[in-house]
């Protein structure tokens, strides 16, 4: 028979994260960690100019002048929060990493042990103060229920005293399901067990993520998660199908998907032996691709979906060590590679093996609440199965050549043509092709030339009395190009157009560059793609 009994859970979210991963310093200054050409997160003196997060960086910057700019580096998240889950694996092992920043645990044996919840909270609390180095935030407020919020905000509730300001903190939340656990500690409260669907009354369905149909229910007067999680259940499943029962389930405090007790099935999980044992942390990454995949096939060939996968390490001489990371069924192969990547690095960064010189035995990965997979669309024509065998041969090939051996060219903003594209190891985002349409004043015409040089060579651009052609602040051309020198020949210039100039990162000294660009014909036809800065002149590139 399926069971609604949902455990309770405490989380441990320490807000702005991606900001406290690339940023050391006063929170009071004003820095955004940026992704996809859009805010990720930012500090609270950004805050209090106006940024948000999900802005795009033009506002951002139009509304504070001052504000830093810092790509994410999910990796140094990774690293930095690997103190915390040690702090709070301290009082189980069952110690889950939702994302960096925010990690959760079952609360039942941890509870009876330690004497309650609430005494459990404020343990955890000072471990993870430790950790980071920081005082510890305000006791969370038990029982706490928050004021209703506004439909576009998720505000902590009034009773909740406001952390400190100087240094970022961990807050901690209790109630029944990790959704709601997540919620309790942004707002800094333990909700009692029975009292979830009240505490998420309040709060907008966009909250529910992207199985509500958040814009369709506010349409519908439903604007509040309470409103939804009114509805009778068949009248949603109706409606919405199994993604829309799945948030009406959260939305009532419950499990997204009952649990169903079954007979205990194969071991799912995947392993490699290392005989002898690998010394170095980068081959277990490759490593890492390769099980994932093998993972996935196992998983689909059963059928299952798992929320989470252990990653497990063990030693030569006899250590190990174990980290869920949370899986859900929506992580490729090659998002499960990463998530093994950043873990050994931050194991490497805690110490955790460093003086471990007989090397690494075993990498295990090992899925964790398993759960019948509903099925995905796939797409036409069987590209689906086409991609599948390309990633696995894209593997095979990194197994051999290393991570960064195999590339894609990925298109990119830019003026001249060696910036036009760029080369991406193969598996790794990139969110910046979206720049490659943007305005780019002075930027060369369509026509692109053939032949792009890997460093530009030196040549020497002369007027018609052999004196050198020289551009101005203003763009004026001293003379008429009549001769080209490269690599001591001279070549008659036949026809020339240009310039076209760019000045670039004037905002910072020390990468403010100002250049011009022309296009020349010398003898015999050839077109050529000479660049002058500071006097000096390049070819860069040539046109077939």
């Amino acid at each position: 028979m399926a069971d609604d009994r949902t455990p309770r859970v405490l989380a441990v979210w320490c807000p702005d994260w991606p900001v406290v991963a690339v940023a050391d310093g006063d929170p009071e200054t004003p820095v955004a960690v940026t992704e996809g050409g859009r805010v990720l997160a930012c500090s609270a003196g950004a805050r209090a100019a106006g940024v948000r997060q999900g802005q795009r960086l033009k506002l951002a910057q139009r509304l504070c002048p001052a504000l830093e700019l810092r790509d994410r580096d999910p990796e140094a998240e990774t690293r930095r929060f690997e103190p915390v889950v040690a702090a709070v694996e301290a009082f189980t092992p069952r110690v889950e990493v939702v994302r960096p920043g925010l990690c959760a645990i079952p609360v039942k044996g941890p509870g009876r042990y330690f004497g309650g919840e609430e005494p459990l909270a404020a343990l955890v609390g000072a471990a993870v103060a430790d950790a980071l180095g920081r005082p510890p935030v305000p006791d969370a407020v038990p029982g706490a229920v928050p004021d209703a919020p506004t439909p576009t905000s998720t505000p902590p509730p009034a009773s909740t005293p406001a952390p400190a300001p100087e240094a970022p903190q961990a807050r901690i939340g209790i109630a029944d399901g990790l959704f709601a656990a997540v919620l309790a500690a942004r707002a800094g409260v333990l909700v009692p067990p029975g009292r979830t669907a009240e505490f998420l009354a309040p709060y907008p369905v966009a909250v529910l993520g992207d199985e509500a149909p958040a814009e369709l229910l506010g349409r519908l007067g439903l604007p509040t998660v309470g409103s939804f999680a009114a509805l009778p259940p068949e009248a949603v499943a109706d409606r919405f199908g199994p993604s829309g029962t799945a948030a009406h389930r959260l939305a009532r405090g419950l499990q997204p998907r009952p649990l169903a007790p079954r007979d205990q099935g194969p071991d799912l999980a995947v392993e490699q032996r290392f005989d002898p044992p690998e010394r170095l942390a980068e081959p277990l990454v490759f490593v890492a691709r390769t099980l994932a995949e093998r993972l996935h096939q196992q998983l689909a060939g059963a059928g299952l979906v798992c929320r989470r996968v252990a990653v497990e390490v063990a030693c030569a001489d006899g250590r190990t060590a174990s980290r869920l990371w949370r899986h859900e069924g929506r992580l490729s192969a090659t998002a499960l590679a990463e998530r093994v990547r950043w873990q050994l690095q931050a194991w490497q960064s805690a110490g955790t093996f460093a003086d471990s010189g007989e090397g690494f035995t075993l990498l295990r990965l090992a899925p964790d609440g398993l759960s019948p997979d509903g099925g995905r669309q796939l797409a036409l024509w069987g590209q689906a199965v086409a991609d599948d065998r390309v990633e696995r041969a894209v593997a095979r090939v990194q197994a051999v050549l290393g991570h960064a051996g195999l590339r894609r060219i990925e298109p990119a903003g830019g003026r001249g043509p060696g910036e036009q594209q760029v080369r991406v190891p193969w598996g790794e985002p990139y969110e910046a092709a979206a720049s490659a349409d943007a305005p780019w004043p002075g930027r060369l015409p369509d026509l692109w030339p053939a032949v792009v040089l890997r460093e530009p060579a030196p040549v020497r651009v002369l007027d018609g009395a052999g004196l050198p052609v020289t551009v101005d602040g203003r763009a004026g051309v001293s003379a008429r190009p009549a001769l080209v020198v490269v690599r001591g020949r001279e070549e008659r210039v036949e026809g020339w157009t240009g310039p076209w100039p760019a000045v670039e990162y004037w905002w910072d000294q020390s990468l403010a560059r100002r250049r011009a660009r022309f296009q020349v014909v010398v003898d015999g036809g050839r077109a050529l793609l000479l660049t002058v800065e500071g006097g000096e002149w390049h070819l860069e590139a040539g046109y077939d």
